[in-house]
């Protein structure tokens, strides 16, 4: 019988739903599961916007935002998982370069000089309909129709018919500041920092919040099951090309080599390496 976590996020929530195997690699085996470059551009990423909207309104500016680029990359750059990627100087320079367009993409979406920033990196521990939930919330922010639950994303927004699913973290914060507080955020909002920048926001309401602490809920339930009869099953696809795991899965090892042989694996899946993989 494997034992419940004391705490569910909305990541581990994610990674359940995603395969229940790699939720046990990761959170009851421990197995590592470094993060990729792409992840680690947002590590950067946020952390100077999260030092920047500490500052006084008046110096949240792109001057300020470079001296904090600055010290996030001295700060970054000695992490064994940042020198896990192997970058070589010119690789080093592309990934400073996209998290600084990533961090500039602010200005682009918003003036965070006219933004009234209630608190960062907010960490929130509740039960939300009997889940032990915990979260960061990037952002808190008092907006003239009142609190608002902001949260960065490196990548780019995705289409219009997974909005729902991507919006369904920043609700599971606004239920959470709700549980904890007693006071209801009107707004979530993704800031998709990446690509085509652009905010993708909800209204926050009792239909939404219904339906997101219930999703949340049925994981939890599928994931008592699991962990009380010790079985969690893999969901090979796409994403085993990415998975940290995919050298210790016998289903995903499987899956990415009938993928290879089909011309259905894209070059720059980490797994070709593991695997050691030829590209097309």
């Amino acid at each position: 019988m494997a034992q419940l976590p004391r705490f569910f996020s909305p990541t581990a929530a994610g990674t359940y739903r995603q395969c229940p195997l790699r939720w046990k690699y990761r959170y009851i085996d421990k197995l590592p599961d470094p993060p990729g470059e792409p992840a680690l551009v947002g590590t950067f990423a946020h952390r100077v916007l999260e030092h920047l909207c500490d500052e006084p309104a008046d110096d949240r500016t792109h001057d300020r935002a470079k001296e904090l680029a600055g010290e996030a990359w001295r700060w970054i750059s000695t992490r064994d998982d940042f020198a896990a990627l192997g970058l070589d100087a010119a690789a080093e320079r592309r990934f400073r370069w996209k998290a600084w367009t990533a961090i500039d993409a602010l200005w682009q979406l918003e003036d965070p000089a006219r933004v009234a920033v209630r608190s960062t990196e907010q960490h929130i521990s509740t039960t939300l309909d009997k889940v032990p939930f915990r979260g960061v919330i990037d952002r808190l922010d008092d907006a003239d129709d009142g609190l608002v639950v902001t949260d960065y994303k490196s990548g780019k927004p995705p289409r219009r018919d997974r909005r729902n699913e991507a919006l369904a973290q920043v609700l599971l914060y606004a239920a959470a500041v709700e549980a904890d507080t007693g006071e209801r955020p009107v707004r979530a909002r993704l800031l998709f920092l990446g690509g085509n920048r652009e905010i993708v926001e909800t209204r926050v309401d009792d239909a939404l919040l219904a339906t997101t602490t219930g999703n949340l809920t049925t994981t939890w339930a599928a994931l008592e099951g699991d962990c009380a009869t010790d079985t969690f099953a893999p969901s090979p696809g796409p994403l085993c090309g990415w998975c940290a795991y995919v050298g210790t899965c016998e289903e995903g090892r499987s899956e990415v080599m009938q993928r290879a042989a089909a011309g259905r694996l894209r070059d720059d899946a980490p797994a070709r390496q593991v695997l050691d993989i030829s590209g097309a």
